[in-house]
């Protein structure tokens, strides 16, 4: 019974430092909308806000990565975007344009959360393969998404300490990714997907 407990307590926890870490994130984005108008931080926000809702409703997983290399990644990169801040520095283009580019990549991140439904999880888990919609191009389109959210937020607010914290947390990113795919691949229906579907998270790159 105490490993269970543990266990539940572990993902309360979790659950709990998501809230705060958006919580913290809403904060300064919103500061930063007051002043300016400026709406690609909102975007942001609006992903991140995604990772809420679905962290709070996921479904139980059959086969859960608990090793530390895993829970460091997953830790990184999801601690990186709520450390984002709006710098007071002019963007490298228009807030426009960078709406759109964080728009886009918002539209990715909805797509592929919506595929997932209460599938979505933070730790590398297996909760039910899911091969359609986005999933389709990419074997991340979530964290494609990020990505592009991420480089929209990094253009229009362009300052060393927000280069270094997309640095580590979309490198960390990365190594979630090829870690979700370690666990997965014992799974007959990935390991058919994965044949049909070779990139990671930039068709043509990686």
């Amino acid at each position: 019974m105490k490993p269970v407990r543990d266990r539940a307590t572990t993902d309360l926890l979790a659950r709990a430092a998501i809230c705060v870490l958006f919580t913290l994130l809403s904060v300064n984005l919103l500061r930063e909308f007051s002043r300016t108008g400026h709406v690609t931080g909102l975007l942001l926000l609006a992903s991140e806000f995604t990772v809420v809702v679905l962290t709070v409703v996921r479904r139980r997983a059959c086969l859960v990565d608990r090793s530390l290399f895993a829970g460091v990644v997953t830790a990184v990169s999801i601690a990186g975007p709520p450390l984002l801040r709006a710098s007071t520095e002019s963007g490298f283009v228009p807030d426009a344009a960078t709406a759109l580019i964080s728009g886009l990549g918002l539209i990715l991140v909805v797509a592929g959360k919506l595929t997932l439904g209460r599938s979505f999880g933070l730790v590398p888990a297996n909760r039910g393969v899911v091969v359609a919609g986005p999933y389709a191009i990419v074997r991340h389109p979530i964290y494609s998404g990020y990505l592009i959210t991420h480089a929209a937020f990094l253009l229009a607010h362009p300052s060393l300490w927000n280069v270094i914290v997309i640095a580590i947390a979309d490198a960390a990113l990365g190594l979630r990714a090829l870690v979700e795919e370690r666990l997965l691949g014992g799974d007959a229906t990935y390991q058919s997907y994965c044949q049909r579907v070779s990139w990671h998270l930039v068709p043509g790159l990686f």
